[in-house]
C-alpha cells in the first residue's frame, strides 16, 4: 500500500499566498471614515448590479481553480488535489489577507452545498456534467425550497412533479425566498411526486435549468427597500428524466444533505459587523455610559464565543468527522451576534439611527437592524435549530411529528 505524503503546510501557506499576491493587492484595514460604510446583512442590487458582482466573483473563482487552488479537498477526478481539510482552512486564512472579490451567498450554495450533493446522489453521467463546473463556477446553483405553505416544514412542500409519457417530468408550483434565482443557472427543487405517500416519502429532488420555459422569477421587495429574494413560479416545466437528482421518492434524504452543508456554512455569520459595531462605540466622538460599555462588553464577549464555536466545527471536520449539532449551535449563536449587534447600535445611535446625519458609519446601520432578523429564517430558523439541540445533545423528546 502507498502512503501519499502530503505538502509541507508551511509552504503550502507561502505558495498560497505567492499566487494571491498576483491576484489582489493586500487587504489593508480601512481607517474609519473611508471607503464605503454599508453593514447591509442582504445586499440591494439590482438585476444589473447582481449580474456584475457575480460576473466579477466567477472570474476569480475560475482563475482560482484553474491555477489549482479551488477545490482543494476534491479528487483529481472533478480538478482537486485530495488535500485535507486542514488545507483548506489554511488557504482561507491567507485568502482574507488580500483583496480578492467577497463571495455572495450563491458561491458557497453552488460549490459547498449543491456540488457535494450531487457528487453524493447524482449518476456517473450528472457527475461528470455538473460537479466539476459547479466547483469552477462555470454553473451557478440557487435553491427551489421554501414555499410559502411549507416554511419549516421542508417535507410539507405541495410543487408536484407529475411522470410524462415519454418517460420524463412536468413541474407545476411556487418557491419562495430563493437568494440568487436572477442570475442561478440551476434550480435545486424539491417536488412532491406521490401525494399518496407519507410526506417525508413522497418527495423526489430536479436540477431545474432556470432559463427553462415555464420559469419564472419575480423579485421580492424586502423592507429594506431591496430585492435580495425571489419567488420562483414553476408552469408546466417540462424536464426530461436525466435531471432528476436521486431515486424517485427519496428526495427528503437528498434535501437533508444539502441542508447539513447549509448550517456548516453559517458559523462566522455576523461577526464582521458585529467587529464594526464595537469599532463605532470607538468613534462616538463621546464618552459612554455604564450601560452602552456593559453592552459593548457582552457584544465583545459573545462574538468570542461564536468564534470558538466556529473553531470546534472547524476541528471536527479537519478531523474527518461530522460536526453534528455544533453546526446548529453554531448558526444560532450567529443570529443572537446579529440581534445583539442591533441592540448595541440602537443604544448607541439614538435617533441618528432613524435619520440620516450625513455622518459616515451611522445611518447606514439601518440595513443590518431591518436585515438581522431575516437570519433567524433563513438557513433553517431558530426554532428548527432549538429542536436539533434540544433532541440531539439533550436529549429531550422529540418534537411530536405528523
Amino acid at each position: 500500500m502507498q502512503t501519499r505524503t502530503l505538502p509541507d503546510l508551511g509552504q503550502f501557506t507561502e505558495q498560497a499566498r505567492a499566487w494571491l499576491a498576483g491576484m489582489a493587492p493586500p487587504r489593508t484595514a480601512a481607517a474609519w471614515g473611508e471607503g464605503s460604510d454599508s453593514v447591509a446583512v442582504f445586499e440591494n442590487w439590482t438585476a444589473e448590479q447582481e449580474r456584475a458582482h457575480t460576473d466579477e466573483i466567477r472570474a476569480y473563482e475560475q482563475a482560482k481553480f484553474d491555477a489549482g487552488w479551488g477545490a482543494l479537498d476534491w479528487p483529481a477526478d472533478y480538478g482537486g488535489r485530495g488535500l485535507p481539510m486542514s488545507y483548506v482552512l489554511a488557504f482561507r486564512r491567507v485568502e482574507e489577507e488580500f483583496a480578492v472579490p467577497r463571495r455572495t451567498e450563491m458561491f458557497s450554495v453552488t460549490q459547498q452545498l449543491v456540488a457535494p450533493t450531487v457528487a453524493q446522489w447524482g449518476t456517473e453521467t450528472q457527475r461528470e456534467r455538473w460537479v466539476r463546473a459547479m466547483l469552477r463556477t462555470d454553473l451557478i446553483a440557487c435553491q427551489l425550497f421554501s414555499e410559502t405553505e411549507a416554511g419549516s416544514d421542508l417535507a410539507a412542500v405541495r410543487t408536484r412533479a407529475v411522470r410524462t409519457e415519454d418517460g420524463g417530468w412536468r413541474l407545476d408550483g411556487h418557491k419562495v425566498w430563493t437568494s440568487g434565482a436572477r442570475v442561478a443557472d440551476l434550480g435545486v427543487a424539491v417536488c412532491r411526486t406521490d401525494p399518496a405517500a407519507p410526506k417525508h416519502a413522497g418527495l423526489t429532488v430536479f436540477l431545474v435549468p432556470m432559463d427553462t420555459p415555464g420559469v419564472t422569477v419575480r423579485p421580492i421587495r424586502q423592507m429594506t427597500g431591496g430585492s435580495s429574494f425571489n419567488e420562483v413560479y414553476l408552469d408546466d416545466v417540462r424536464l426530461p428524466d436525466e435531471y432528476r437528482l436521486g431515486p424517485v421518492g427519496k428526495g427528503w434524504p437528498v434535501a437533508l444533505t444539502v441542508l447539513a452543508a447549509e448550517r456548516l456554512d453559517g458559523a462566522h455569520l455576523g461577526l464582521a459587523n458585529a467587529d464594526r459595531a464595537v469599532a463605532l462605540a470607538g468613534h462616538l466622538g463621546r464618552a459612554l455610559t455604564d450601560l452602552e460599555r456593559d453592552r459593548v462588553a457582552d457584544l465583545v464577549t459573545r462574538s468570542y464565543v461564536q468564534r470558538v464555536a466556529a473553531m470546534r466545527v472547524a476541528a471536527a471536520v479537519v478531523a474527518g468527522k461530522d460536526p453534528g449539532p455544533e453546526a446548529s449551535i453554531g448558526k444560532l449563536l450567529a443570529t443572537d451576534t446579529m440581534a445583539r449587534t442591533s441592540e448595541v447600535v440602537r443604544l448607541l445611535l439614538g435617533r441618528d439611527l432613524g435619520a440620516d446625519s450625513g455622518r459616515w458609519g451611522h445611518f447606514a446601520w439601518t440595513e443590518h437592524v431591518l436585515g438581522a432578523p431575516g437570519y433567524r429564517i433563513a438557513g433553517g430558523t431558530d426554532e428548527i435549530q432549538h429542536n436539533i439541540v434540544a433532541e440531539r445533545v439533550l436529549g429531550l423528546p422529540k418534537e411530536p411529528r405528523l
